[in-house]
Formats: C-alpha cells, structure tokens, sequence
C-alpha cells in the first residue's frame, strides 16, 4: 500500500472505530442531563477530529522536519487511544453477534407473548392494542464492560510513558561455574543493553539509571548492544551521560541490529558505512572498549578468564549477521572460562551451543522483553515469547548459559508496562 492510500484508507478505518464505540458512549450517557450530553459529545468527536488531521498532517510533513521524540510522541498519541478502542470493540461484538443471532431466530419463531396478544386481539371486537417492542437492544452491561476494558490499556501504555519509561530495576543473578578460577571468585558484572539514545525524551530521567548502576560499584561493565536507533548522532547528546559508566577491569561493549542503520535509507553504501564507524567512534568516546570480533584476557588476582565479544549474529526471519564468532573465538581455547557478549540471543541456539560447548555464558538484549508483558513471580508473559524461545532472564542448557536483558531503554513505543528497564549484576562464584 503505498502512502497516498494510507493516506486516504487508515482515517476512513479510524472513523469506522469511533463511529462503532461511540454507538456504546451515547448509549451510556442516555440517563444524563442533555448539557451533559452535549459536552461528551464535543469532547469524544472533537477528540477524532484531532487525531485524523494529526494523522493526515504526519503523513504529509516532510520525515526531517520534526525530531525523532516529537514524532514518536505524536504517533504514540494516535495509536494508543484507537489500540485501547479495539478492546472495547471486542467485548461489543459479543452483544452485537448475539443480537444478529436472535434477530434471525426471530424471523422463525415469533415470541409466545406476541402470539398471545394475536390471539386475543382475533377474539374480542375492535381494540387498539399495542404490541411489545421486539426491537433486541444492546445490554447496558456490556457496553459498560466494553469501555472499562477500553479504558485499563488507554490507562496502561499511557503510564507506561509516564513512569515505566525509566522505571530502571536491579536484578541480581548469581553464576556458579565449576572451572572459574578462584581470583574471579566472587567478582561482579554489571550489563545493561540497548540503550537506543535517539528514543530518550528524559535526560535527567537517563543520568539516574545510571547513577543507580555506578552505585552497585560493579567489577566490569557489559554493554550488549543498540546504543542508536538508526543515526550515530542520536548518541550526541548522550555521550556526557554514558561516559560516567566506569568499572575497575573496563566496559566492554558490542554492536546490535540497530547500530548498523539498516532500517533507514542512506545516500550511498559510503554513507551507511561511516555511520557504522560514527557509533564505534562514540563508544569509545565514552570510554567503552568495543570488541568487533575479537576477544580479550581478563586478569585477576594472577588468574586469567577470556571475554570474547562479536558483532550481531542474528538468526530469526530477515536477522542481520555482521559477525565472526569463529574469528573472535580464535585464541581463548585454553582457558578454563569464557564469557560471550552477543546482542541477539537466537545466536546462542543457531551456533554457541552446536559448536562452542567451552563458552560459558552469553551476555544478550535485543527482545526488550517487548516492553511489555506480566512478570509476577513466576508468573511471566510478554508477546515476545511467540517470537524469542529465550526472550528475558536467564536460560541454562547443560553447563552453558544465556542470559537476555530487558534492556536501559526502549524503541517505537516510548514507554513500557511490566517489562520494565533492566541493570544487571552478575556475580561469578565457583560452583
């Protein structure tokens, strides 16, 4: 569909879906004074109004002449109030298909009252007699129902912008290994993932997740990936904030999907790639050491464990695969652990496990978690789980391990509900 359709055919579509809940908000608003009617009137379809030329307009503005946030925000405004309208249209075509239903029966079977009314209407002389009103209304409780349930998603995403955005948790998870030599005994990891700059709306927001993760004064720092949605420049204003992450053996980072602009159109192959080398150039402005297909001995206390690190390696439908594991391996084959960071986690399925068993554990992101989702206890659920067979937490097969972070920041929606943003700290022990 190209944009002049889209253009024409979503605000007819959104039209369709006001139209059809507002048939509930005015019957429920019936019992209200006619003044009051009038305000919800305005209110509701003034509302439509303004999301169908604010949809008309963004279709039609130039892409560079609004900032990235702005836009987001704007989309995010259209999108969320008629995504929470699909629900209350769900509950409304159960009472509306059970209508259509009776309505047909009652083409074959007329009701025994009206038959009784007949009858005794053929039996006494001429009177006026009025018939019941066999018109199948819709139940006042489910059209209550509908705008409840339409209303708890309006509610959700919308404070999921508000709050969850940067709602940062720490998560502690320890990892025993049985051959980690005993000067890494007890040393901790910090990893957080993408991170996706050009999404952030909220500096000041930003600069306390990361004072939380200096906090925890962690050993080594990981960092798995997406530091930019598409353009190197997203990480520009960032950079003053990020280069404050320090740990006493280093950050370590990796390149992921998004890193590599794939997503936009560039000029010229040129252009694309000194994009690519930009966000190099700004990970090592902040100070990280970015490991593109390489790997690095970590010493402690006189012993040594290996870091290898690799561009993305993805493995789902239209993955990219930038990187070279067996060229990063190269080198750490005698020592007794070693520790992977690799942004997409179908990697350690694909090749880590069939073909590298000595790699103990991979550092991951790229799921989000899907920025949203239920984590209660053990109570976990996330759209992304149709998508991702490992997709959040920590997953072992055999004496390997994955690990996927629900990652700093966000992408598309600004915001999230449940799946809230993620600092890790790992602490090695010897099993």
């Amino acid at each position: 569909m190209n944009r002049a359709s889209l253009v024409f055919v979503l605000p007819v579509i959104m039209l369709l879906i006001d139209w059809y809940v507002w048939q509930a908000v005015k019957t429920v608003s019936r019992s209200a004074s006619e003044s009051t009617q009038r305000v919800i009137t305005l209110i509701y379809w003034g509302f439509t109004v303004l999301s169908l030329l604010l949809f008309v307009v963004m279709q039609l503005l130039p892409p560079d002449s609004l900032s990235r946030q702005v836009r987001t925000f704007l989309w995010a405004s259209i999108a969320i109030p008629y995504f929470s309208k699909v629900f209350t249209i769900l509950i409304l075509l159960i009472d509306d298909i059970g209508r259509f239903f009776r309505w047909v029966v009652s083409l074959f079977y007329k009701p025994a009252v009206i038959e009784a009314v007949q009858d005794a209407s053929s039996q006494t002389s001429p009177v006026t007699t009025t018939l019941p009103n066999d018109t199948i209304t819709r139940s006042d409780f489910l059209m209550k129902t509908a705008l409840v349930v339409g209303t708890i998603p309006l509610a959700a995403f919308s404070w999921g912008i508000i709050s969850g955005a940067h709602d940062y948790r720490i998560r502690r998870i320890k990892l025993p290994m049985k051959n980690l030599p005993s000067g890494f005994h007890g040393m901790t990891i910090a990893q957080i993932s993408d991170i996706h700059t050009g999404s952030f709306f909220n500096k000041t927001a930003v600069k306390g997740g990361v004072e939380m993760l200096m906090g925890q004064k962690p050993d080594l720092v990981f960092f798995t990936g997406d530091l930019v949605n598409s353009h190197a420049e997203e990480a520009n204003n960032y950079i003053d904030v990020f280069d404050k992450v320090k740990a006493p053996l280093g950050v370590y980072s990796t390149l992921g999907n998004h890193d590599y602009g794939k997503y936009v159109r560039w000029p010229s192959e040129q252009a694309e790639r000194q994009n690519v080398l930009n966000v190099v150039a700004a990970h090592k402005q902040m100070g990280w050491n970015i490991m593109l297909d390489e790997n690095k001995i970590l010493e402690q206390n006189g012993d040594k464990i290996a870091l290898i690190g690799v561009q993305n390696l993805g493995f789902g439908p239209a993955a990219l695969r930038a990187g070279n594991l067996a060229k990063a391996y190269k080198g750490t084959e005698e020592y007794p652990v070693k520790l992977l960071l690799s942004h997409d986690p179908t990697h350690w399925d694909a090749e880590v496990r069939p073909k590298y068993p000595d790699i103990d554990v991979q550092f991951s992101g790229h799921t989000h978690g899907a920025q949203f989702g239920v984590e209660i206890g053990s109570i976990r659920w996330s759209p992304t789980q149709y998508f991702y067979r490992q997709w959040a937490g920590l997953y072992q097969e055999g004496n390997q391990r994955l690990y996927v972070n629900r990652g700093y920041g966000y992408i598309g929606y600004p915001g999230r509900v449940g799946i809230l943003p993620e600092i890790t700290i790992f602490e090695l022990v010897k099993a």
